[in-house]
């Protein structure tokens, strides 16, 4: 059980940190030392002295592949009210996304974080969208104040995993 109380996943869900595979995590502009770890860890997405931010401007472009197909419901960001995250465009099964072409792309949805939002409220996203993801792009594309550093104390996402079914286990009609 992580460190979340359980209220703060939405009811139904669960939180699918355990369904990411880490080894093609990527984020675009970030800071050598305060890296996306800092907010998609657990553990360190609970202390609140770590930080991902933003390296040459307040943009941050976070690639996140899942090791099996999950429906995405919501996700809570938490960050400073003033260098926290404004506008996060979500784009479900899109892979080598840069920042030059971000914008070529229509995203899957469109989240303006509140103050409250960046306290760790949730935001539901269109469930529709997001029903067999295998990978996610979040683009951060500004921050609350505008200034140059854009700061994320934690990345959750809340969903739930897709049943697919066992090919092994169905026979092929031929040999019967």
């Amino acid at each position: 059980m992580s460190a979340e109380s359980a209220s703060d996943i939405p009811k139904g869900q669960v939180d699918l940190l355990d369904f990411i595979d880490w080894s093609g995590v990527e984020c675009l502009n970030q800071s050598s030392s305060h890296s996306l770890p800092n907010a998609l860890t657990q553990g360190y997405r609970e202390d609140a002295g770590l930080n991902l931010e933003s390296d040459a401007d307040e943009q941050l472009l976070i690639y996140i592949p899942f090791n099996q197909v999950v429906k995405l419901h919501s996700f809570a960001i938490k960050g400073p009210e003033d260098e926290g995250p404004k506008t996060v465009k979500f784009f479900s099964n899109k892979e080598h996304m840069c920042f030059s072409n971000v914008n070529d792309f229509p995203p899957s949805d469109t989240a303006e974080l509140t103050e409250e939002n960046l306290k760790g409220k949730p935001v539901v996203l269109k469930y529709v969208k997001f029903q067999n993801v295998r990978s996610l792009t979040i683009f951060i594309e500004d921050n609350q104040s505008g200034s140059e550093v854009t700061k994320v104390q934690k990345i959750a996402l809340y969903g739930s995993t897709v049943e697919t079914t066992d090919m092994k286990g169905l026979k092929k009609i031929e040999d019967h």
